[in-house]
């Protein structure tokens, strides 16, 4: 398998993982706090890796010791995307998240064309202003399904739009680094960081009252970082930005499909969503303008 089709299946498997992601957060933010849940996937991922290079390639563990300062402010972004979209999740629903969420890769493909001087098609500024438009649309059509807690919701939007921005800024500066260290390497400040930088404000007595069902939630929100992030980076290293983009845009996709199953089965494990055809189509809209704005059709070469 080339190099290029790796990137592309690791950034399939990463989309998955996140579709999902979301609605497992929700489920497990009815025992903890946001910052208990993103202290212990950073630290649970951080531990297995740290683990793993100790004993195959102890030489890594050196960047621990003096990282890098743009590794440090990557790591300092991805920190705030975990806590920002996870307090989304918490003010919101899954879908409504997965949405906003969208903006983040928006943001990527239009770092290429303000930081890396790409050129801009006017395919790419119909996507943008397309986005954008559903965007608006899908939060005047969500806002108004909101019966109460309308501040809180807006609130939780907010959180998920600096989730978006950090998001993009990390992706930026992981672009530029890995292109000097490897992937996985970098991933043992990225995670270790935001497990120390998170330690005070966890509450462990509320790790005491979890059930084995609990625990296992968490157990899978650590592993879907390590994966999740693991994959993404080399997805990045192996293929285009933009390709890589594209395919996680997709994954709402996955978000609300299952959750209209589980609000139809009559689940009462998790809140069910309130949306209508108009906010699936204002999801659509925004879906289908990012799509074109992040796709670029690669120059043939002979």
């Amino acid at each position: 398998m080339s190099t290029a089709y790796k990137g592309i299946l690791y950034a399939i498997i990463t989309a998955v993982l996140w579709g999902t992601l979301a609605i497992v957060l929700k489920v497990s933010l009815s025992d903890l706090t946001p910052a208990d849940i993103t202290w212990f996937r950073f630290l649970l991922a951080f531990l297995i890796l740290a683990l793993y290079y100790y004993f195959r390639k102890p030489g890594y563990l050196r960047i621990l010791r003096r990282p890098p300062v743009l590794l440090v402010v990557a790591t300092l972004c991805l920190a705030s995307n975990y806590y920002g979209f996870i307090k989304g999740v918490q003010l919101t629903s899954p879908n409504v998240a997965q949405i906003f969420i969208q903006v983040g890769p928006v943001l990527l493909a239009v770092s290429g064309f303000a930081f890396f001087h790409e050129k801009v098609t006017t395919r790419q500024m119909i996507g943008l202003i397309t986005a954008l438009a559903g965007l608006v649309f899908f939060y005047h059509e969500q806002s108004r399904l909101v019966l109460s807690g309308g501040n809180s919701w807006n609130y939780g939007v907010f959180w998920v739009f600096i989730a978006a921005v950090t998001w993009a800024a990390y992706s930026i500066l992981l672009k530029v680094l890995v292109l000097k260290f490897p992937p996985m390497q970098l991933n043992l400040v990225i995670f270790g960081l935001p497990a120390l930088l998170y330690l005070p404000f966890v509450n462990f007595s509320h790790f005491l009252s979890l059930n084995l069902t609990g625990w296992g939630i968490l157990f899978f929100l650590g592993m879907n970082t390590l994966v999740a992030y693991g994959l993404l980076s080399l997805a990045i290293q192996y293929t285009e930005a933009n390709k890589v983009s594209v395919i996680l845009i997709l994954n709402p996709i996955l978000t609300f499909v299952l959750m209209a199953i589980i609000s139809h089965s009559g689940a009462t494990w998790i809140s069910h969503e309130k949306f209508s055809f108009m906010t699936i189509a204002g999801a659509l809209i925004v879906l289908t303008g990012a799509l074109l704005t992040i796709f670029r059709r690669n120059k043939i070469t002979r």
